[in-house]
């Protein structure tokens, strides 16, 4: 500054006009300086950076790249000149400083920020991410970031110690926990959830209380996003997910198996016994030829041994037509590729009721996608429904309209009309 001032006290200046001049070259000076010094940090420095990460085996440090680390980082170049030009201007000096270390302050903040950011997005890129998310402790970390950045900031203001500042916010504690009531409820819940391992990203979760019924695609600090199966979104919040009941379908997805549970009616009226040549139809079937053959034998045993009068069906033992329709759909389940044989798979009747004989399949596929799984359960009644009258039975479905019609039709044929 002082060689500025003597080379303009030879043109023979005033001392104000040398004073002013001095000053707007010496910023001029200092803004050349940082604009020069901005530009090797990010023309020449950045630039190094960035083909090194590029050029190394590590991904992690392309993910600190990505989330502009290094970029907010050269921020602080300039604003390190100016707060060490300050004392070169005595009468702003104070100003200068405050205003340079609050912009290095808030650069420090964003720079910590996108750091968190990084390091959320490179956790996220291993399996355990699923099993144990992060992101609700981020965002506390960013919480206590911010809060921690804004007190510095008005401390540097004020020139006070930013102990003073936290001790006056232990008074204000009852309304901060008032502000701030759903993240702390939020990381309580987040912890417990993460602890116990009851909800992951990618989960199937069922809540009906909140409409949600999809897949998990985000834990925050306050919230847990679920994508519905129609596409719509819901937003829980974290403690919900404590304090309500809610269904996880993940065991079923791990498992490798899904439950296919449901009945087959049959009119109760169309159930009878086997006769001769429903048994030597039955023989032909492939999944029944032992089975038939089998159980014969053992029939044909018992009536012998307890000299059963085998004149009336009513006596002793016999085939029903009910019976050898359940073994079939047993076995052909059993055959089934699309079936899950290690699971439990049964074929039951179920107590009568006014809409005939529940005859219920309680099975599990091998695929557990639901496209997939429809049609597995589709294709298996398609096929029951089909084969049932080769047995003689018939599926109970209450009169329609049309059996009505009918009904009346044959009546009035038979009265002449």
């Amino acid at each position: 500054m002082e060689f500025i001032k003597n080379q303009l006290d030879g043109y023979g200046m005033s001392e104000q006009t040398i004073g002013y001049l001095s000053n707007m070259i010496m910023v001029a000076f200092i803004a050349v300086v940082c604009i020069l010094a901005n530009f090797i940090a990010k023309k020449i420095v950045l630039k190094t950076i960035i083909h090194i990460v590029h050029n190394n085996r590590y991904t992690w440090d392309n993910i600190i790249l990505e989330k502009k680390v290094f970029h907010k980082l050269s921020h602080l170049v300039p604003a390190i000149i100016i707060y060490y030009s300050a004392s070169i201007f005595p009468l702003y000096q104070a100003w200068i400083e405050k205003a340079a270390l609050m912009y290095m302050i808030i650069v420090t903040v964003t720079v910590l920020n996108a750091l968190l950011n990084a390091f959320d997005a490179i956790y996220r890129s291993f399996e355990i991410s699923k099993i144990r998310p992060i992101k609700g402790y981020i965002q506390v970390a960013k919480i206590v970031l911010f809060i921690v950045g804004g007190i510095v900031v008005i401390s540097s203001l004020i020139g006070q110690n930013p102990l003073i500042i936290l001790s006056g916010l232990g008074a204000l504690s009852a309304v901060l926990m008032l502000i701030f009531k759903d993240s702390i409820l939020g990381l309580v819940a987040g912890v417990q959830l993460s602890s116990n391992d009851m909800v992951r990203v990618g989960d199937w979760i069922e809540m009906p209380k909140y409409n949600a019924d999809g897949d998990v695609i985000d834990i925050t600090l306050n919230t847990v996003k679920v994508r519905n199966f129609d596409k719509t979104i819901t937003m829980l919040p974290s403690y919900a997910l404590i304090s309500d009941s809610f269904k996880n379908w993940r065991g079923m997805q791990v498992s490798g198996g899904r439950r296919i549970k449901r009945c087959f009616y049959i009119d109760t009226s169309s159930i009878s016994f086997c006769t001769e040549g429903m048994i030597e139809e039955f023989k032909k079937i492939h999944f029944l030829t032992e089975y038939v053959t089998t159980r014969l034998d053992e029939i044909n045993a018992y009536n012998l041994e307890h000299r059963i009068n085998t004149e009336s069906k009513v006596n002793g033992r016999q085939l029903t037509n009910v019976g050898v329709f359940r073994e079939y759909i047993h076995q052909y389940l059993r055959n089934h590729p699309k079936i899950h044989q290690e699971m439990t798979l049964i074929v039951r009747q179920l107590a009568p009721g006014d809409n005939g004989l529940p005859l219920e399949i309680y099975a599990f596929s091998n695929d557990t996608n639901w496209g997939v799984y429809e049609s597995i359960q589709a294709d298996i009644f398609d096929h029951i429904f089909a084969v049932a009258p080769t047995f003689g039975l018939r599926a109970f479905q209450n009169p329609t309209g049309h059996d009505i019609a009918q009904l009346k039709e044959n009546t009035q044929f038979s009265r002449g009309y």
